[in-house]
């Protein structure tokens, strides 16, 4: 099956694009058949499915990369993986598109992206729109669909799909293969620090398919969304002070509040329950900051901010499950949630 022709006005020696995935199925080939036809390369990069996601790529016209299962998979693996394989092939390449094989990308995404990247030099990385498919289907791809809708304009850190400037990626080092997650806001650090801007633009990027409808998945990807903001620097992780205060603030409302106010109690007469109060407070806090700078539904609105408060005790879970790895000198398999 051939994927449609799609409009790019970028010529075909300027960019390659590199997926990855792991068991996606269809998710797979409608990304697949998303991309544009007139780019220099595609490499699927692919992390040991057993759902035929190789042979639906290759069918396609997809040079493949499968990776070793002898060494421990990572989306930063997977990625450097594929920016190898298309610089060894087109070592002109002056971008690379990143997309993860359960997004598609919108059609006129790759020529914006290359146009912003054109007028302003120091940009090192530019995102978009991320959307979920479906967010009316549960209300857990419903609050992954207001995440993506982060601010426009220059930023700290892009996610997992981005149009990065190949040298500037080289001369960062490339993404951490050793982090399981957190590897985009690593590297953009590491960019930053090199002189280089990242910006979010006013544009469609991608639709994602979370197909999240359960509890536990939303549950096990706070958990890894925890793990990620842990601090270390054995891992190679690159900071800076905004990770550290995120990491700071989910402590404290994840674990150091609600223990205050309940070994105080007894002391107290159970006054310090008090300080629980401090997380409806916070609820409508966010909530509004939500309606003003991103004009959601307030119902909407609410939804996001309780679920990023009752969120804080699995983050801070996946933080302490990070330190206790750290300590161990041992390292954490990828977190799954589909």
């Amino acid at each position: 099956m051939e994927r449609p022709h799609l409009p790019c006005a970028a010529p075909k020696t300027e960019y390659g694009i590199v997926v990855i995935g792991r068991n996606e199925g269809e998710r797979l080939v409608r990304c697949l058949d998303s991309l544009p036809s007139d780019v220099s390369k595609i490499v699927y990069v692919d992390s040991n499915s057993t759902d035929g996601s190789v042979a639906m790529a290759r069918a396609r016209g997809v040079a493949v990369v499968e990776l070793d299962p002898s060494i421990p998979f990572s989306a930063a693996r997977a990625r450097n993986a594929g920016v190898d394989h298309l610089t060894k092939h087109r070592p002109e390449l002056a971008y690379v598109q990143f997309i993860d094989g359960d997004c598609e990308i919108a059609p006129e995404w790759c020529q914006l992206a290359l146009e912003a990247m054109r007028e302003r030099p120091e940009l090192v990385a530019v995102c978009g729109r991320r959307r979920e498919r479906y967010p009316e289907r549960s209300i857990y791809n419903r609050l992954m669909d207001m995440e993506w809708n982060t601010k426009i304009g220059d930023t700290l850190s892009c996610g997992g799909d981005s149009l990065m400037r190949l040298s500037a990626f080289r001369e960062a080092g490339g993404f951490n293969p050793h982090l399981i997650a957190g590897e985009e806001p690593d590297l953009c650090i590491r960019m930053r620090a090199g002189g280089g801007v990242v910006s979010r633009l006013d544009a469609e990027m991608t639709l994602h398919d979370a197909a999240m409808t359960r509890f536990a998945q939303w549950w096990r990807r706070s958990l890894r969304t925890g793990y990620m903001t842990g601090l270390s620097s054995k891992d190679g992780r690159s900071l800076d002070r905004q990770s550290i205060q995120e990491a700071l603030r989910i402590y404290f409302w994840g674990i150091i509040l609600p223990l205050i106010a309940l070994c105080l109690a007894p002391a107290t007469g159970g006054h310090s329950l008090w300080l629980l109060l401090l997380y409806p407070l916070w609820v409508v806090r966010i909530a509004k900051e939500r309606v003003r700078d991103h004009r959601d539904p307030p119902s909407h609105a609410l939804l996001y901010a309780l679920a990023c408060m009752a969120g804080k005790l699995p983050n801070a879970l996946g933080q302490a499950r990070f330190l206790w790895h750290r300590l161990r000198g041992s390292r954490s398999e990828i977190v799954e949630y589909k």
